[in-house]
């Protein structure tokens, strides 16, 4: 239980942190499509006899790259292109999985995650991640900033706009290739986008948004594992309820804010 609460912390912080930059992008969509396409590398590592995690990075990142250069030059709607991509990645993982004999088991653990099959060795690699995209983040602060709020204002600036979403998506793709396992397929998206919105409901600036939405979804991450645990239910479904939860309570404060009086 103990690995299972670190990844629950390790993972809500994760996806809080990006998800605030995701959603101001407009990119929570993205996040979807990123999840359902990386069950398509993990299919394409099994096909290969290669470890999966091998191929499930650097697949999910070239995705994300090819995925955001066609909703950039493409006439169709980007979220019609996205559902696209999404669903049929999905299916044609799916049927591979299958067609070479996965168990229906293993089939389940992809898709709806199990956090309690996380390892010491898989919580280091969370903890790196972390601690690598706070620093790409610190880094990048005003640009993220400008590319977020304003993008006529960041290229005025000097921001190369194209380079830094490139780079974003690409970020965004590992962290959600390497949540997979303890968060599935189908609920990663809530740990990127429900947090966020939280915070943005009830933040009053950029610098208080980014940290409240990491908070948020560390603090539903393990909330969500302990209500799991009292009331033997799996963990990635309660750690969403949770997470939806906060997201009400948060409508909730947003609403008596703005009340005259």
């Amino acid at each position: 239980m103990q690995r299972a609460l670190l990844a629950g912390l390790l993972s809500g912080s994760l996806g809080g942190l990006l998800g605030s930059v995701a959603v101001l992008r407009q990119l929570s969509f993205f996040s979807d499509a990123l999840g359902h396409s990386a069950l398509l590398g993990i299919s394409l590592g099994v096909l290969l006899g290669v470890e999966p995690t091998l191929v499930l990075i650097p697949f999910a990142a070239l995705f994300a790259l090819v995925v955001a250069q066609l909703v950039e030059r493409s006439r169709l709607p980007s979220d019609a292109l996205l559902n696209i991509v999404y669903s049929s990645s999905l299916a044609i993982a799916v049927v591979v999985l299958r067609l070479l004999s996965a168990r229906a088991g293993s089939l389940e653990q992809l898709l709806f995650g199990d956090i309690l099959a996380v390892s010491w060795g898989d919580l280091a690699q969370q903890a790196l991640l972390l601690a690598a995209v706070l620093l790409y983040l610190l880094l990048t602060r005003r640009a993220q900033i400008l590319v977020s709020l304003d993008q006529g204002l960041a290229v005025s600036q000097g921001v190369a706009v194209g380079r830094q979403r490139l780079l974003f998506v690409v970020v965004l793709a590992v962290v959600v290739a390497l949540s997979i396992k303890a968060v599935g397929v189908l609920l990663i998206s809530a740990f990127v986008v429900i947090p966020a919105c939280s915070a943005r409901l009830i933040s009053s600036s950029f610098g208080v948004y980014v940290p409240l939405a990491s908070a948020i979804g560390a603090g539903c991450g393990v909330t969500g594992l302990l209500a799991s645990a009292a009331f033997n239910l799996p963990s990635g479904p309660c750690v969403v309820i949770v997470q939806l939860v906060s997201f009400l309570l948060a409508l909730l404060i947003r609403s008596r804010r703005l009340q005259p009086g």
